[in-house]
């Protein structure tokens, strides 16, 4: 019976060793029990550098916070928001001033755009090619694009810059020789090219001015149109207004009458 008692405490102790260490490993995420999960939040592509080639200016202050995202169909927090904190105690506020994006994913941001402290977008700068140099430039006024720049032969300087007024394409300047200078102008009317000029002798200077006849047509037959019925407009006001003036004499008459009756 002695026997049997130690050998059964005995089993019993290795039962609960055995099962400390199963429990053991479990908590670690041992390779016994199945790999650990990984939060999505904490996976990072494999060979990147730590350097994601950050142009907001927030590092090292104390008036900046940034907070890290991660944008639709992205594992990794690709999205970089700095905020400025302005004001002191409870007037203290956030305002965003600067906003990055990793848009290939490859660990470099390659979108940043800037605001003013009423959040209004400033200007935005583009890697559209993700080749490291920056080759579009986005300026804003009140929110909306007013201006957009692209060098497209990659010597950082823009050889098309697009103006745009009320949202709508207004002028195109080019540079087609690649010297720095514009030699082509194109001009726009809601959006639709009317006539483009072209420097021949590179002065600087429009040399011929080049019609798109078609355009020219459909933009004078909108003109006359809108002529038309500006002019129709008035002269049915104007009807109106002598009919309100007829009806309101011959009251006044029909009154006056029977007064007098």
């Amino acid at each position: 019976m002695v026997k049997s008692s130690r050998r059964t405490d005995h089993m019993l102790a290795f039962s609960a060793t055995a099962l400390a260490a199963a429990l053991s490993v479990w908590a670690c995420g041992g390779s016994e029990v199945g790999p650990k999960a990984v939060p999505q939040s904490d996976v990072r592509p494999t060979g990147l550098t730590g350097d994601d080639r950050s142009r907001c200016d927030f590092k090292g202050r104390s008036d900046r916070e940034a907070t890290e995202s991660a944008g639709p169909g992205s594992v990794t927090q690709n999205i970089r928001r700095v905020y400025a904190l302005l004001g002191e105690g409870e007037e203290r506020k956030k305002v965003l001033i600067c906003r990055e994006v990793d848009t290939n994913l490859d660990g470099v941001k390659d979108v940043v755009r800037t605001y003013n402290e009423r959040s209004e977008a400033l200007n935005e700068t583009a890697d559209t090619d993700f080749d490291g140099k920056v080759d579009t430039w986005v300026t804003f006024s009140r929110g909306k694009i007013i201006k957009v720049a692209v060098d497209r032969t990659k010597n950082g300087q823009a050889d098309e810059t697009r103006v745009y007024m009320n949202g709508k394409l207004s002028r195109v300047q080019l540079d087609t020789n690649d010297d720095g200078k514009a030699d082509v102008w194109e001009i726009y009317d809601e959006g639709k090219l009317q006539r483009m000029g072209v420097d021949l002798d590179q002065d600087g200077r429009v040399d011929r001015w080049d019609r798109d006849e078609i355009a020219l047509r459909e933009i004078n037959e909108r003109d006359r149109r809108e002529t038309e019925a500006a002019e129709q407009k008035a002269a049915e006001e104007e009807k109106r207004q002598r009919e309100q003036a007829l009806d309101g004499g011959v009251t006044d008459a029909r009154v006056s009458a029977r007064r007098r009756e």
